[in-house]
């Protein structure tokens, strides 16, 4: 069963969007899935299907300023007038504390790309406890200079064109090296999979074409911030198990080096469980890549493993 649904979100005035895929039968798990920059959670319909059929439950929102969580399209890539990454943080808790009221037996995992993952790693600084393992997918290691860096720009910016300005300086510095290693490319996205068809369809969707606005971009530095910090990385339990996935072709996480570095700061940290895999040749989304069926098998196994499932693959 696939349900739409809503709820209030931390901004205040928003109402979030939301979907649950529940499996027939018992609820084995559940898995949270927190999406990326310029995309919005229907996008995972798939692998949600696929672990519903594993007796799997999922869920997963549109987070403000994505998909249906956007009132008008000047809000698209818009987070909040005050706080906008707490707000989405905030949202993320909401969906599992309703979540796990519902299945609060079950192991409770949490799933987060690109975007999704910078925002799953500082989740897991706040709202760690309890969680039966987290899946970082796609993720990147920014440096504190770098990260300064594009705060400043925003501001600077945003005194002038305010906070809504769509900024080509400041998306050209976040994206627009991600496809030069695919050139000649056929669009603009092909640094996202090899599968051209899931690239014409995100090419194709004005939910996953737009420009974030300077708010979100700040807001986005300040949320990367707080997950790379020592001090909050120390709070994720110790006992947590992580598993680091990505493309070896994705430029996100410059081909391997970003995931692998932050799978080594979490060991160091006291995380022992942490494991780390690099699917070679793969790019950016590796639940759309030509061999998503190899990463979902492995994901799902190391969910058996680590939540002790009685699940057959």
């Amino acid at each position: 069963m696939k349900r739409d649904f809503n709820y209030p979100s931390k901004d205040g005035r928003t109402m979030i969007h939301a979907i649950e895929w529940k499996p027939e039968g018992e609820v084995l798990a559940v898995v949270q899935i927190v999406h990326g920059m310029c995309e919005f959670v229907n996008r995972y319909d798939r692998f949600a299907k696929y672990l519903n059929e594993k007796g799997i439950y999922v869920t997963g929102n549109d987070h403000l300023g994505h998909g249906a969580s956007v009132v008008d399209d000047e809000m698209h890539g818009y987070f909040a007038e005050k706080d906008g990454n707490g707000c989405v943080i905030g949202d993320i808790q909401s969906l599992r504390e309703m979540t796990q009221k519902k299945y609060p037996e079950v192991p409770y995992f949490i799933l987060g790309h690109s975007m999704g993952s910078f925002l799953t790693r500082q989740y897991l600084t706040m709202y760690g406890e309890g969680l039966a393992g987290a899946i970082i997918s796609g993720t990147a290691y920014q440096s504190p200079a770098a990260l300064a860096a594009g705060k400043a720009m925003c501001r600077s910016i945003a005194r002038f064109r305010g906070w809504k300005h769509r900024s080509k300086t400041v998306n050209n510095m976040a994206l627009g090296s991600y496809n030069k290693a695919f050139e000649p490319a056929r669009t603009p996205n092909d640094w996202l999979t090899k599968d051209m068809r899931i690239v014409d369809d995100y090419c194709a969707n004005p939910w996953d074409n737009f420009v974030f606005t300077l708010n979100a971009y700040y807001n986005l530095f300040v949320g990367l911030e707080k997950a790379e910090k020592q001090e909050n990385i120390n709070r994720i339990p110790k006992t947590l198990p992580i598993f680091v996935v990505a493309g070896g072709d994705d430029p996100v996480g410059n081909c391997g080096e970003g995931p692998r570095k932050v799978a080594e700061i979490y060991r160091k940290s006291g995380i022992r469980d942490t494991q780390v895999k690099i699917y070679p040749e793969d790019r950016h989304e590796i639940l759309n890549e030509t061999d998503h069926d190899e990463v979902d098998r492995d994901l799902l196994k190391w969910m058996i493993t680590k939540g002790k499932l009685d699940i057959k693959i």
